[in-house]
Order: structure tokens, then C-alpha cells, then sequence
């Protein structure tokens, strides 16, 4: 299972399925990360956490316990 803290900067990922239970999945959702959406991983901080990503034509930074929620392929 390849999750969103995995993928290398500048790459380009499509949203499987998030995982996750009651406020912390539906966090992830207000954000607009659903199933099917693709996400781009803009930056990394220099200690890994947050990432940077563009999401639906918007900038959003992820703490990274919440992008290991998130399966892409």
C-alpha cells in the first residue's frame, strides 16, 4: 500500500481510499482530499512535516500522521 508521505516532490497522485476513523477521516475530507482527486506534492519541509500539496487548485499543507492515511497510486 503506497501512501501519500511517500510520494517524492513534484509528482503527481490520484487519491484510493483514505483511512481513518469519525473526525480525523472526516478532516482529511472537509479538505477536500476524496476519493478519486488528484494531488500534487509541492514541498516537503526540511524535517518532513508538513508537506505541501495543491489539491483541487488550492494550496494545502498535510501534517504527515494524516498523509499516512491517505492510500494514492
Amino acid at each position: 500500500m503506497k501512501t501519500l508521505n511517500t510520494v517524492p516532490v513534484g509528482k503527481t497522485c490520484k487519491v484510493v481510499k483514505l483511512h481513518g476513523e469519525g473526525p480525523v477521516k472526516r478532516r482529511i475530507m472537509d479538505m477536500g482530499i476524496t476519493k478519486g482527486v488528484e494531488i500534487l506534492v509541492r514541498k516537503v519541509a526540511p524535517l518532513g512535516d508538513p508537506m505541501e500539496l495543491n489539491v483541487r487548485g488550492y494550496e494545502l499543507s498535510v501534517r504527515k500522521g494524516d498523509a499516512e492515511l491517505i492510500e494514492v497510486e
